[in-house]
């Protein structure tokens, strides 16, 4: 299963903001500095530990109903979906050091045309394997 919804509980701090924890999650929690960044961090760390979860096939708790938590003073609870599949396609896009070799001259003129290096590699990758641009609706560009 990649789509969960979990209910979270957001506790105001004294100082501001908000320490959140998921109780059907061990160990899952997270603050913000405003409700705005609380809901941005809970969007993110359940995720996270749901991944490790299913990583380690580990039992994912059943998530409880927002109905049956117990909140003291000001806390309040509210539902954060994810989609673990998503999460992981994300992780997957983020970059990766590599080094390579080129001719010095070859350097030197690229270097002196202001050109990136990176940009190239990657276009040269996608065209050699038959890939669509990332940001293309047309799948022949």
């Amino acid at each position: 299963m990649a789509k969960y919804i979990y209910p979270a509980i957001f506790h105001p701090e004294d100082e501001g903001g908000f320490s959140i924890d998921f109780p059907d999650i061990d160990g899952c929690f997270t603050c913000g500095d405003n409700l705005a960044h609380g809901m941005e961090m809970a969007s993110d760390v359940l995720p996270l530990m749901l991944v490790e979860l299913e990583d380690t096939k580990s039992l994912i708790p059943q998530a409880s109903s927002i109905n049956d938590l117990e909140l003291e003073g000001d806390d309040f609870a509210t539902l954060i979906a994810c989609d673990t599949a998503k999460y992981r396609r994300l992780l997957k896009n983020m970059s990766v050091k590599k080094t390579l070799t080129i001719p010095s001259w070859l350097n030197d003129s690229a270097v002196a045309a202001g050109i990136n290096f990176s940009q190239v590699l990657q276009n040269a990758l996608r065209v050699e394997l038959g890939l669509p641009h990332p940001f293309s609706t047309n799948s022949y560009e």
